[in-house]
């Protein structure tokens, strides 16, 4: 099947809502036998477990790369110089690499954003003021979340939204000027950026003495991430001093999970209630799992998340990650990155992969 032809089969199933595991099984197959003849070292991992196309039937089987792969190989069903996109983990190896995915087309990376934000942060409302609190794409080509937060504002901000940073950091000024003309006029205003970008900007208005009441209908969105550029905050007292700087209430602070390494993200539904749950569409499908064996644990239980995106049709659709997390019935709590036997477990994943993916 064709690159065009895969694409149009993805939007297809990401606009329709079939949610059937028969539906996604499907087109999970499809995509692991175009990734098995167009991604090289994927489809060598692949052999060495005795998982071709014809010998996996069901989505659940198709083996998981190892998120710490995207650092050593390009895992990508396209050249790599033709890739419209090529996005990087902000993180490196030893030798400095640092993990990448490359997108042949950043159509369906755009509709997965936009399918799932506009369910899960928009909730039906249309052109609300934003405000980014993290850099232009401009500023950062190869930041997945550079680029996701420059869609929201584009695709769902008023024509007030804007980008709040300069090169020095937030442009206090002009967020102060947007907060207060929101909370001036009663309309309703959505702040999104990273958790240290956030951090940042309670400690300026604290600094000032500053506060603000926004009206009903705000929101706030923390894409999460401290990676020591901010102090670090526990859930709850973040999640307090959110309200107590913004006036949001904490049930509309909503949290969301992405990375590089994928082309969909993940949210709660706020943060009443900390740890939130969080849980993703219908075209990605996570499980959390026995590092060693990519087995489920029990429900309850703690494991490594596991997840199969569908939207990541051009690079692998499983992949194994380094965050620890229990299933409920919700979705999934997530811990933070994985500690003892799970990290030791997801480090054997990786030099199995390495192996495997590297022979002659």
């Amino acid at each position: 099947m064709t690159h065009d032809a895969i694409v149009q089969r993805v939007l297809d199933f990401i606009s329709l809502g079939d949610a059937s595991d028969s539906a996604f099984n499907e087109l999970a197959l499809l995509l692991f036998e175009y990734q098995f003849q167009h991604n090289r070292p994927f489809a060598k991992f692949t052999r060495t477990r005795g998982k071709t196309p014809r010998a996996v039937t069901h989505w659940s089987e198709i083996p998981a790369v190892p998120i710490n792969a995207f650092k050593a190989f390009d895992l990508t069903c396209c050249r790599p110089e033709d890739a419209a996109a090529v996005f990087m983990t902000s993180g490196t190896t030893q030798k400095g690499r640092r993990g990448k995915s490359h997108h042949a087309s950043l159509a369906v990376y755009n509709a997965s954003m936009r399918h799932n934000f506009a369910e899960r942060l928009m909730r039906g409302d249309h052109n609300l003021d934003m405000g980014i609190l993290f850099p232009t794409p401009e500023t950062m080509p190869h930041s997945s979340l550079a680029h996701y937060l420059d869609i929201a504002m584009r695709s769902f901000g008023s024509a007030n939204s804007e980008n709040l940073m300069r090169s020095d950091g937030i442009d206090i000024p002009r967020l102060m000027g947007a907060l207060e003309r929101a909370e001036a006029t009663g309309t309703p205003y959505a702040l999104l950026g990273a958790s240290f970008s956030l951090v940042h900007a309670m400690d300026a208005l604290q600094a000032q003495n500053r506060c603000f009441q926004l009206p009903p209908g705000s929101r706030i969105l923390d894409t999460g991430g401290f990676k020591g550029q901010s102090r670090e905050l526990e859930p709850d007292a973040f999640y307090d001093a959110l309200t107590q700087a913004f006036g949001v209430p904490r049930r509309d602070c909503i949290g969301m999970y992405g990375m590089t390494e994928l082309s969909t993200q993940f949210y709660d539904n706020g943060n009443a209630d900390c740890p939130a749950p969080k849980s993703g569409p219908h075209w990605i499908r996570s499980r959390v799992v026995n590092p060693l064996t990519t087995m489920p644990v029990p429900k309850g239980e703690t494991g490594v998340l596991l997840h199969t995106d569908l939207a990541h049709y051009n690079i692998v659709t499983s992949i194994l990650t380094e965050d620890a997390a229990i299933e409920t019935d919700e979705g999934f709590l997530l811990l933070g990155r994985v500690e003892g036997a799970e990290a030791v477990g997801c480090s054997m994943a990786m030099d199995g992969f390495l192996q495997a993916a590297s022979a002659i």
